[in-house]
């Protein structure tokens, strides 16, 4: 995947460089689409705080990722909708400490009023693509 961060575009801050490009370029291949993850373990019960829900939505789209024979590196694009703001530094934190790359997939952060689910608090989609 080629990442594509061109100086007509405005720059990406250093700290950010792990965790955000403007756009990323896949070559063709196999395709997943990964649903909307919520922070709901194997046996059904979605945890309480907001650390604990990502990290499970994050173990969540790990699992289907190796499912379909993938790895983080081959995921394109993630889209995480959370419910409050304040949860925004956490986020980050969880992405850098989890998920950052030399090449980030594209990502796109959105706070929502509310969820499918009335007790979750982040939901995280993917697209990975495998040459």
């Amino acid at each position: 995947m080629k990442i594509l961060n061109p100086p007509t575009v405005w720059t990406v801050p250093e700290q950010f460089r792990t965790i955000y490009t403007h756009a990323l370029e896949t070559p063709a291949g196999r395709t997943l689409f990964v649903s909307g993850q919520f922070g709901v373990a194997p046996d059904g019960k979605m945890h309480s705080d907001f650390p604990e829900q990502l990290g499970q939505a994050m173990d969540n789209v790990e699992a289907l990722l190796s499912a379909a024979g993938m790895e983080l590196k081959d995921v394109a694009k993630t889209t995480f909708f959370l419910t409050r703001a304040t949860d925004l530094p956490a986020l980050g934190q969880a992405r850098r400490a989890r998920w950052a790359s030399d090449t980030p997939a594209a990502v796109t952060v959105i706070v929502v009023a509310a969820l499918a689910r009335p007790d979750a608090l982040i939901e995280v989609e993917v697209t990975a693509v495998r040459p």
